[in-house]
């Protein structure tokens, strides 16, 4: 066997988790909701700071304040909050109540740089499990309200002449992404998760002429920025997460370079 069983996990942990992140990633970068991520994963940090003081599940702790923050955002827009003020405070509210809330925790130690950057080659069989059931959910979900997430999208008054209800879409969305942040924790962390549904997608969007083959490009660029990411981060000894995301940075910067080269070509041709 040439990898050993716990970098056999971790790279179906990652495949699962860009699997997930790929088609809500072109979303967020759709729609302009990046920082809807950061939020939502700042309120990951207090579902773990609950579940430790309440001893239960993390995954079940962190899911559940992700919904709940989700579902106040979605809750909230458009009723006179801007979007970016909404989630500034959402996010920095979450974020530093859940470090009061670890402040009253005795007696329990924890490793949060796991909590904040992943610990991905820790993943084991049950989190394999519940990571793919979660990515499982997601693609469901979004295959499932695709059309109408696209047609909300691309313009609310055309939706609503479509008998779509945008709001109804933006929860769908929100609430795959709390589900997404909640399964991602593990592989990449709080502080990285919004990266891993952010850069993918944007790095696929030069090469994209429809909404599916972004989503289908942002599967393949996240799966192959986790795996080269592990086997990176193997060979020089770096923190597994940030070399995830550092590689899928690196993808990004060929894939705007290649862009430009192609814009440049496209109208020297022209000429």
């Amino acid at each position: 066997m040439i990898f050993d069983d716990f970098l056999v996990r971790a790279a179906l942990a990652g495949i699962g988790v860009a699997l997930a992140a790929a088609p809500l990633g072109c979303f967020v970068v759709w729609r302009r909701m990046a920082y809807f991520g950061d939020a939502t994963a700042h309120a990951a940090v207090l579902g773990v700071a609950l579940s430790l003081v309440l001893s239960t599940s993390i995954l079940a702790g962190v899911l559940a304040t992700s919904l709940i923050m989700a579902t106040i955002v979605s809750t909230l827009s458009g009723r006179g909050y801007a979007m970016d003020t909404l989630l500034g405070v959402m996010a920095h509210s979450a974020l530093a109540l859940g470090l009061v809330a670890v402040s009253f925790v005795s007696g329990v130690r924890i490793d949060l740089m796991a909590y904040l950057f992943g610990d991905i080659l820790a993943v084991g069989k049950a989190d394999l499990a519940v990571i793919w059931a979660g990515a499982a959910l997601v693609l469901g979900l979004m295959g499932w309200r695709w059309p109408n997430l696209l047609t909300a999208t691309l313009n609310t008054d055309l939706a609503y002449a479509s008998g779509i209800d945008p709001k109804r879409e933006q929860l769908i969305l929100t609430l795959s992404l709390a589900v997404v942040v909640a399964v991602a924790l593990k592989v990449v962390g709080v502080l990285l998760i919004a990266a891993l549904l952010i850069i993918p997608a944007a790095t696929a969007r030069p090469f994209s002429r429809t909404p599916e083959t972004m989503a289908l490009l942002a599967a393949a660029f996240g799966a192959s920025a986790t795996t080269g990411g592990l086997q990176a981060a193997f060979w020089l000894d770096t923190p597994t997460g940030p070399t995830i995301v550092s590689l899928a940075a690196m993808l990004f910067a060929l894939s705007s370079l290649a862009g430009r080269l192609k814009t440049r070509i496209m109208k020297t041709v022209g000429q």
